[in-house]
Order: structure tokens, then sequence, then C-alpha cells
């Protein structure tokens, strides 16, 4: 194979991993609790500068880690707590309140950082030989780190007790809650998850795109894409549509442009939404 052709392979898995990860806490939120944060954006916005304000006092990266997961998890508690336990089945009214939300967080992140673009230097730098191609080391940790993430998801969620319960609160709430099962405190839980994993997206993001207050908006559009295509419920899903926008836009881009990409996965997300609104992977 072609160093070229190895090139564009690599771009496109990396553009699948990261869009997988970013997507993640999106889709467990949603698809576990049927709420649309709109905020989710602005919380991997917030595990961005989690990671800035860690390399910029001389700390370890991984540092950054616990701490982006520590404020969107605290964030996130107090939200569910406070804006969404008293709005669940209401999904407009949540929409509403997250979108006020995410201003909000914006202009707090403009607040304290300013509008200018925080430029980050990648934890694990230089390339490795794939194939005959040279390709960036922290890319493919973003890759095996993403696909790590998903696959304990994945385990955790289908064999342990604890994701078994939730599997019967998201299938039918009231009879789990006969049944003993503390339905309030797993959907809380379960929101808390979900920010946990947008701020671990923002640290894992945060060298390889300019962090700013208005980041978290192209996240989001691209995070519902994927859940568009995909279909809500399942990891397989997730991954599906993170392969269809990730590869779409990764193709697209390296034969024209950024904006033909963006373009071709908007058309993309408008089809599936017309003929499939559910999605490839629809649960249900």
């Amino acid at each position: 194979m072609e160093p070229v052709h190895v090139t564009q392979a690599l771009n496109a898995l990396y553009a699948i991993a990261s869009l997988a990860i970013i997507a993640l806490g999106l889709a467990v939120v949603l698809g576990l609790l049927g709420v649309l944060n709109i905020a989710h954006g602005e919380l991997v916005m917030i595990g961005a500068y989690c990671a800035y304000v860690v390399q910029a006092h001389g700390w370890p990266y991984v540092a950054a880690v616990p701490l982006a997961m520590g404020v969107c998890g605290a964030l996130g508690y107090v939200v569910e707590r406070w804006l969404i336990r008293p709005l669940y089945r209401r999904p407009f009214d949540t929409l509403v309140v997250t979108w006020g939300l995410s201003l909000l967080l914006r202009k707090c992140a403009e607040a304290i950082f300013g509008l200018g673009y925080k430029s980050l230097t990648e934890p694990i730098g230089g390339t490795v030989d794939v194939l005959g191609a040279t390709y960036p080391r922290y890319r493919l940790v973003l890759i095996a780190v993403s696909a790590a993430v998903l696959g304990g998801l994945v385990l955790w969620y289908g064999r342990s007790r604890t994701g078994t319960r939730i599997k019967a609160m998201v299938g039918n709430p009231d009879l789990a809650r006969a049944l003993g099962i503390p339905v309030r405190r797993y959907a809380a839980a379960t929101f808390v998850v979900g920010t946990c994993l947008a701020g671990l997206a923002g640290v894992l993001i945060a060298p390889l795109a300019p962090v700013q207050p208005f980041m978290g908006l192209d996240h989001i559009l691209m995070s519902f894409f994927v859940l568009v295509v995909g279909g809500l419920g399942s990891v397989g899903g997730l991954l599906t549509g993170a392969t269809a926008i990730g590869g779409t836009n990764s193709i697209v881009s390296a034969i024209s442009d950024s904006t033909g990409g963006y373009f071709s996965v908007l058309a993309l997300a408008i089809l599936f939404l017309w003929l499939r609104p559910r999605g490839i992977h629809a649960q249900g």
C-alpha cells in the first residue's frame, strides 16, 4: 500500500475515533435518559480548558484527566439535580434549559480565558512509521484510548449488575422502581457519567484543536450528526455513525477542503433525517 493511502486511512481512523469519544457522552445521556444535552459541546470545551490550565502550570498532562472529569462531573451533578431532574420526560424543556446552560458556560469561559485561541503542545510528540508512512504519535494514542474507553464501557454496561439495573431503568422506570431499584440515583449517575466523558474527550482533543469558548458548537453539531446516522441505544450505532460521519468528512476534506467535508456530512445527516430518521441501529 502506498504511504499516502496509509496516511489517508489513518486520518480517517483518527476522525472516527475522535468523533466517537466526543459523541459518547451525548449518546449515553440521550440514549439512556432521553435528554438532549445541548451543553455537551461546552462540557468538551471545559475539558479542553482544564488541559490548558494543567499544561500552562507545567503539570503532567495526565493530571488533566482527573481534573476535567472532576470539574465536569461536579457540574453534571449540579445540573442534573437542579435543572434536569424536574424536567425528565419533557424533552423540549430540557433542550431549552441546556441551550441556556451552554450560553452561560460559553460566557463564563470567555470571561475567564478571553476570546483568544489557546494552543497546547502534544504531550506525546514525534512520529512513528506505519507501513512506510510517518504518522503523529499522539493521534495513534488518541485512537487507542478511544477504543479502550469504548470497549471498557461496553463490558461494564453488558456484564455488571449496575449495567443490568440501568437497562431495567431505561426499559421500564416504573417497574424498576417497584422492584426497589433506585431509579433517581441511577439516572443522576448516568447523567454525571455522560458529563465526565465529555470532559475526557476535551482533554484528548485539546492538543489537536484550537481551544476557545466557541469550540463546543462544532462538537455538539458533529455529535448530533453521529447519533442521527447511527441511531440511539447501542455502541454499534455510535460507531456506525462516527464511521459514516468521520470517514465522509475525512475523505471529502482530503479531496476538496474542510468546508466541502463539513457540507458533505451535513447533507448526509439531512438525508438520514429524511429517509431513516431513527438511524441505522435504531432500538425498539
